[in-house]
């Protein structure tokens, strides 16, 4: 589905992407609606989830109540939102509604 200098993004099958990132390219990524933390296979690594649009807002009052920071969030142009916060051992942990992907 797509492939750059950051990553390679496979059609996994029923909804599901599969993003592979080249070692190197930990940098942030700002785009037009917010930055996407630096994460690859080397250091910070990264897990996103599918969740509901309707979702969303529980989701970050959840993670508020809990202290969580979110430390990003991205409005992607094709109408999906993208949440990023750190689990406890630093790994990027994305909620990701419809609308980011053409499978998704």
């Amino acid at each position: 589905m797509l492939e750059s200098d950051r990553l390679v993004a496979f059609d996994a099958g029923e909804a599901t992407v599969l993003l592979i990132f080249h070692r190197g390219h930990a940098h942030p990524l700002p785009t037009a609606g917010g930055l996407v933390p630096g994460h690859d296979g080397a250091g910070p690594v990264h897990i996103a989830f599918a969740i509901d649009r309707s979702d969303l807002a529980p989701w970050e009052s959840r993670l508020e109540s809990l202290r969580i920071a979110i430390e990003s969030r991205v409005t992607w142009d094709s109408g999906g939102v993208s949440l990023y916060f750190r689990d406890p051992d630093g790994r990027s942990v994305e909620l990701a509604t419809p609308g980011l992907w053409p499978t998704y």
